[in-house]
C-alpha cells in the first residue's frame, strides 16, 4: 500500500520539487498540497494521510504553528518530516527528538529515507503526538526572545515589544508605530523607511499590507470586504485603526486566511 502524503510549503517551486522527487521514489500518493499553514492544517484533518512534508519557515501560520493547532484542535497527528533551509536550532530540535527533516534542497536519496523511516513507524502503529510535543517545548525554550523596538513620544523614548505593535505606517516620511493592549500608544520610529523597520521585525508576525503599511499579523480583528473585491484590516488597537490591502497583497491576504 502505498503511503499518502500532504505536502505544505508556501513556496511553488519547493512543492513541485518534493512533488516530483516522491513520485520518481514511488510508493508515495501525495493526496493534497497546501501552500501556507492555514491549508497544511485543514488539508491535515480532511486527508488524515500517513505522511506530512512541512515547512518550517512560512509567513503567518509556521510549520510549528501548524502542529501546535493540529494538537490543540486534537486532530490525530500524522508522521512528519519537516523541511528547512537553514534553522539550525531547529534541526539540533528535530535530532534530539529523533523526529525527521530535510534540508533544502532537497535530496533524492535523502527524501527517499525519510519515507522509509515514516513507513517503518507506520507499520509499527507508533505514535507521532509524543515526540513532537517535547520538540515543540524544546524550540520554545530556545528561541531567542523578540527584540524590543524603540519609539520616541512626548519627547521620550520608549521600548516596545514587537507583539504588543498593532501596525506601523509612514507619511511624508516619518514613520509612526500604534501599539494596541490598555497601555496602548503611537509613538515615531527612527527608521527612515518601512523596509528597515520590518528587517528588524518578526516576519512571522508582520506583514506589508500595504506600501504605507506594515501589519502585526496577530493584531488583525476583522477583514473587512470593500469594493471591487479589495478589503480592509480592521486592528484592535484603541481606535480600531482600517488599513488598506493593496491589491498586489490581496492574493496574500487570501492565503494568510483561507479566504
Amino acid at each position: 500500500m502505498p503511503l499518502s502524503a500532504v505536502i505544505v510549503d508556501d513556496e511553488q517551486l519547493a512543492r513541485d520539487e518534493l512533488a516530483y522527487l516522491l513520485k520518481s521514489i514511488g510508493d508515495v500518493d501525495v493526496v493534497a498540497q497546501g501552500k501556507n499553514g492555514v491549508e497544511g492544517v485543514n488539508l491535515i484533518k480532511e486527508h488524515n494521510p500517513d505522511l506530512v512534508f512541512l515547512d518550517v519557515q512560512m509567513p503567518g501560520l509556521d510549520g510549528f504553528g501548524v502542529i501546535k493547532k493540529l494538537l490543540d484542535k486534537k486532530i490525530p497527528l500524522p508522521k512528519i518530516v519537516f523541511a528547512t533551509a537553514f534553522d539550525q536550532y531547529a534541526v539540533k530540535a528535530f535530532e534530539v527528538n529523533a523526529v525527521d527533516y530535510l534540508l533544502k534542497p532537497f535530496d533524492k536519496k535523502r527524501v527517499a529515507q525519510s519515507v522509509q523511516k515514516a513507513r517503518t513507524k507506520v507499520e509499527a502503529g507508533s505514535p507521532s503526538s509524543e515526540k513532537l510535543e517535547t520538540l515543540m517545548r524544546m524550540l520554545e525554550s530556545q528561541k531567542p526572545q523578540a527584540s524590543k523596538i524603540l519609539l520616541k513620544s512626548a519627547g521620550r523614548l520608549f521600548l516596545v515589544n514587537q507583539k504588543d505593535i498593532c501596525f506601523a505606517s509612514i507619511e511624508d516620511g516619518v514613520i509612526s508605530v500604534v501599539t494596541g493592549g490598555p497601555n496602548g500608544m503611537e509613538g515615531q520610529s527612527n527608521c527612515r523607511t518601512l523596509e528597515e523597520l520590518l528587517d528588524s521585525l518578526d516576519p512571522n508576525l508582520f506583514w506589508r499590507a500595504h506600501r504605507s503599511y506594515l501589519v502585526n499579523i496577530n493584531r488583525i480583528k476583522e477583514v473587512v470586504p470593500w469594493f471591487k473585491s479589495s478589503y480592509q484590516l480592521r486592528l484592535d488597537d484603541k481606535k480600531q485603526t482600517e488599513i488598506p490591502v493593496s491589491r498586489a497583497q490581496t492574493k496574500r491576504l487570501r492565503e494568510l486566511f483561507g479566504l
